[in-house]
């Protein structure tokens, strides 16, 4: 099992680390502004260069002892700076390589010598992007920064794009393509997500009968992504419970906004997701986002509905409960779903046994010649769609992957495959063959009838 590496960008406030952010990750995610002290909450994207994947951390600017910044402050911004301190230590704590971003017009100033003395206390690699030098005249400027006695300095220019091809280099250098866990860890690891409040610590001490996670009513008790390995009938189970996660915006300052990168992280090592949701209160929007994410991710998924005790029922309230749920989450209609109550025990003997059955299904394996037998029948009762008289043919479909399965079919046209047959095909994958609760993965390539033929 691996997992991708963290880049965290850190620096002190108004240097460009949100301006180099989002040149590096090709998106704008993250606020870019004049005033120092905008960037209160971290982002995070995955990123990639020359073929590896990574995770990019922006950071808030760190606060200065003496509040020496270079940079004008707004007048709200100034109380956020000790907390985006806090929050730029918890980068440097969990990442894999550390780029300090600095002024590179500016020169060093007493911030940067305070960043760097942070820096200076850990031995992860640290690599110096000297920002801003739009001009190649002012390259030689960078050398300055080499006086900070961290690591090797790069100048370049976020706005614009220059000088970033060998900082991207460095980054990869610094550290494996990919982080493999200790002992080459290969027992089944499921994640433990939700919102703050939810439960999921007490779910934890449920399952494994002692307690051995902090159980507290204030949302956000759990900081770190925590694993608890257990023997469960024979089989080596890893639990990770993580820190509630909130939408971005609805995270108080502080380290619990880090969670969120920690719980990500979780995620990228599960296997299976328990998504943990509060019946008293339904679906939420911050249900809603955590739930996409698990959508966008290779783990399988499993649908806790908690605090089902505290719900007033008749014979119809799961049924019509379970019904308002599906159509709250209408993209994860393959996720099995369970009603339990984490503090009672009521079904928490069944979120095993069916996290272990969704794992299964991650690696069921259909015969290419069952496959293709399925693909005929499907596309003969469902015509593909056509256009211009000329209509899509299917010739051929393989599984080359599992965890998730992976459906290749080879088609002529395959840009015309909209995404409502591609639904089809999916809907008709899951009635035929085992595969609940995990997610499949639909390409189609162009191949000639004429090809094939040879």
């Amino acid at each position: 099992m691996s997992v991708k590496a963290l880049v965290a960008f850190v620096g002190r406030p108004n240097v460009g680390k949100s301006t180099l952010f989002n040149r590096i990750v090709g998106k704008r995610l993250a606020v870019v502004s004049e005033i120092a002290g905008t960037t209160r909450d971290r982002l995070y994207a995955e990123a990639d260069w020359a073929g590896i994947a990574f995770t990019v951390v922006d950071t808030g600017g760190i606060e200065v002892t003496e509040g020496q910044s270079t940079a004008p402050l707004s007048e709200d911004s100034e109380r956020f700076l000790p907390l985006i301190r806090q929050q730029a230590s918890v980068a440097i704590q969990d990442a894999d390589v550390i780029v300090h971003v600095v002024d590179g017009q500016s020169g060093i100033t007493a911030a940067d010598r305070e960043v760097a003395a942070i820096l200076r206390q850990t031995k992860k690699p640290v690599i110096i992007a000297a920002n801003k030098l739009e001009s190649s005249k002012l390259w030689d400027t960078a050398y300055e920064f080499y006086e900070l006695g961290l690591g090797e300095v790069f100048a370049v220019s976020a706005l614009h794009g220059s000088g970033t091809g060998d900082l991207l280099d460095a980054i990869i250098d610094a550290v494996p393509p990919t982080l493999v866990e200790d002992d080459e860890d290969d027992t089944l690891k499921i994640a433990i997500l939700g919102r703050p409040n939810a439960g999921k610590s007490t779910l934890l001490n449920q399952i494994i009968g002692e307690e051995r996670a902090i159980v507290s009513p204030i949302p956000g008790t759990t900081r770190d992504a925590t694993d608890t390995k257990i023997k469960w009938h024979g089989q080596e189970i890893t639990l990770i419970d993580t820190a509630g996660i909130r939408r971005r915006g609805k995270i108080d300052p502080g380290v619990e906004k880090y969670s969120v990168l920690r719980a990500i992280k979780a995620l990228q090592r599960a296997d299976v997701a328990l998504l943990l949701l509060d019946a008293t209160e339904g679906v939420t929007a911050q249900d809603a986002h955590i739930a996409g994410m698990l959508a966008e991710s290779t783990a399988g998924i499993v649908l806790l509905v908690n605090k089902w005790d505290l719900v007033v029922k008749d014979t119809y309230t799961m049924v019509e409960f379970e019904e308002q749920l599906r159509s709250d989450l209408n993209f994860l209609p393959y996720a099995p779903m369970l009603f339990i109550s984490a503090k009672s025990g009521q079904r928490v003997n069944k979120v095993l046994p069916q996290a272990i059955e969704v794992n299964e299904a991650r690696y069921q394996r259909i015969p290419t010649g069952t496959l293709n037998k399925f693909m005929r029948r499907v596309t003969t009762e469902h015509v593909p769609p056509s256009k211009s008289g000329v209509r899509v043919k299917f010739f051929y479909a393989t599984q080359p992957a599992v965890a998730p399965p992976a459906f290749v079919f080879f088609v002529n046209k395959p840009l015309w495959v909209h995404f409502g047959y591609q639904r089809y095909l999916e809907n008709q994958l899951r009635e035929e063959f085992p595969l609940e609760g995990t997610p499949i993965r639909l390409l189609f390539r162009a191949r000639s009838e004429e090809r094939l033929g040879k």
